[in-house]
């Protein structure tokens, strides 16, 4: 691990502008195209001067003799850190697309987070990721029981999450035949879905099994363990779904376009990754780091600092979307190092909260 580096004004000066310079042309960059863009008040001499103090710092180095100079991994991350602030402007433009666009009412929540990872993408010029609710801590908004037939009852388990659950459950007892003996299934039914809505809201899915039916009247109590099995179920399908891992992904076509990926082995890699072994890229995404002094919480892995092979040439910028404090899911745009950073923080951030200010309203 390298030592940290203090760098003075110009320093500061000089690796913000070649980071700037380099995101732009994808060039190694000269000290004199420095002063030129970046209206720097002093000599190219002075710069170079400047660039060799910071490539010995291991911040910049030279890909090939008497080329200019690009920015480390090292670089990459001390621009990060202390160089830059994110774009207010990238971010009011992310809320105002998200509100604009997605329809909370009508859409479905695959529809909802594809109609974001779409707008995230295109706005940043990035692939986008954004992971689907996890059920670990997903809560019951509403239970419904439906009569389907003699024999037969729906129930349907609405979440918090806007997933909704179904399963069929076979009666107990005999056929049924009378339209009086329908109309009282019909009415049990309707008292059922308002007991057990009364009883599960706000309860985590993997507690259904624990309802004490003890409190039903008397006469219900023959479809306890009808719907005890049936809650039991639903818990287990929540358990199996926790172990699978789901993205949304937009903008692949476009990161892959980038000159960093120009060869197709290194494309190929980075597909499989995303498309086949996403369980392994659930923890760089989720597990964002403390809050920074500026109250950010945003996971920013560049280059090498990717534990994963195929993604250390990339950059990885990952926040989280929280209901009721506790983190469901997760924001992530990936593209090459070469990332305007201060674009993609903000978008990240934007989305991030806006998923997070949607979910806790209730949608």
């Amino acid at each position: 691990m390298l030592d940290p580096v203090i760098l003075n004004t110009r320093q500061q000066q000089v690796l913000w502008a070649t980071v700037r310079q380099y995101v732009s042309t994808a060039e190694p960059v000269g000290s004199k195209a420095l002063v030129q863009e970046y209206g720097l008040k002093v000599s190219p001499a002075t710069v170079r001067q400047a660039m060799s103090m910071l490539e010995k710092a291991g911040l910049l180095f030279q890909p090939h003799t008497s080329a200019g100079r690009v920015p480390s991994d090292f670089g990459y991350r001390l621009y990060v850190d202390n160089l830059i602030h994110p774009a207010e402007g990238v971010a009011q433009t992310i809320d105002t697309q998200l509100s604009a666009t997605l329809k909370w009412d009508g859409w479905s929540l695959e529809a909802l987070l594809r109609g974001a990872a779409q707008i995230l993408s295109t706005v940043s010029g990035y692939l986008t990721l954004i992971t689907v609710p996890t059920k670990q801590n997903a809560r019951i908004r509403h239970v419904q029981i439906v009569l389907l037939g003699p024999t037969q009852l729906l129930m349907s388990v609405v979440l918090d999450s806007l997933e909704t659950q179904s399963m069929v459950i076979q009666l107990p007892g005999d056929q049924v035949d009378t339209s009086a003996q329908v109309e009282a299934l019909e009415r049990e039914s309707r008292i059922l879905s308002n007991f057990l809505t009364a009883h599960l809201v706000g309860c985590p899915l993997h507690k259904i099994a624990e309802l004490d039916w003890g409190q039903l009247n008397r006469e219900f109590q023959r479809y306890a363990d009808t719907l005890t099995e049936a809650m039991a179920l639903l818990a287990q399908r929540n358990q199996k779904a926790m172990e699978s891992t789901q993205f949304v992904m937009s903008g692949l076509g476009e990161v892959l376009r980038q000159p960093e990926f120009s060869e197709a082995q290194q494309v190929q890699a980075i597909v499989q990754l995303l498309e086949e072994e996403q369980a392994q890229i659930w923890p760089l995404v989720f597990e964002t780091d403390a809050e920074d002094n500026s109250g950010r919480r945003v996971r920013v892995l560049i280059g090498s600092e990717n534990p994963l092979e195929p993604m250390q040439g990339c950059a990885l910028v990952s926040s989280t979307y929280c209901q009721n404090t506790l983190p469901i899911g997760s924001v992530s745009i990936l593209g090459p190092t070469r990332m305007m950073y201060e674009n993609a923080i903000a978008a990240v951030e934007a989305a991030a909260a806006y998923l997070t200010d949607a979910f806790n309203a209730g949608h």
